[in-house]
């Protein structure tokens, strides 16, 4: 259950309560969202208004579509989303298969060297953004332009960030969320 009130979806603005009512009977977490942003709704506005253009690789993006599709995926999965993960963004270039499963293993041979490659970014910064060395950079500029390798950057940056913000909030359903190494279970308190 959300961390925040949920307001009332007949209380809600219109562009929240279109996404509330737009969304599918069992979809409790995109009507969920909509109801706890209630509280602002214009901030989440704007920011679907920012990201479904640059995600849908409209005019002004320079990847397309399927290389940040499977990277969204790949995000969901490391994120443990289940409702991202069942969500289907770009089901025209990227197959059931290729989403359900075959994102979590980069290395099938379905995929392009590219894809792997921005695959690879993705799990990177998800898990160990630290560990991303000039050895990564170069490799990962192998296959994209600066400007490309800034976009999927910021892209990957977004999906993780707002994916784990929906988390904190409980507005996600989730599966298996990431438990970095390096971060023990905290002892109960005394």
């Amino acid at each position: 259950m959300s961390r925040l009130p949920l307001a009332d979806p007949q209380d809600l603005p219109p562009f929240l309560k279109s996404m509330h009512d737009g969304a599918a009977e069992d979809d409790w977490s995109t009507r969920h969202c909509a109801r706890a942003f209630a509280a602002h709704p214009d901030i989440l506005e704007r920011y679907l208004a920012f990201y479904y253009p640059f995600h849908a690789s409209e005019p002004g993006s320079l990847l397309d579509s399927r290389i940040k599709e499977l990277v969204r995926l790949r995000i969901a999965t490391l994120n443990g989303c289940k409702t991202c993960k069942a969500a289907r963004l770009a089901p025209s270039d990227v197959s059931e298969q290729e989403a359900a499963v075959g994102v979590d293993d980069p290395t099938e041979t379905e995929f392009s060297p590219r894809e792997r490659a921005a695959l690879r970014a993705a799990e990177q910064m998800a898990l160990d953004h630290h560990a991303f060395d000039d050895s990564a950079m170069r490799e990962l500029r192998q296959h994209f332009s600066q400007a490309e390798t800034l976009e999927l950057l910021m892209m990957i940056g977004q999906y993780i960030g707002f994916g784990r913000m929906l988390a904190m909030l409980q507005l996600e359903e989730t599966q298996c969320p990431i438990e970095p190494a390096s971060l023990s279970p905290r002892p109960p308190d005394p």
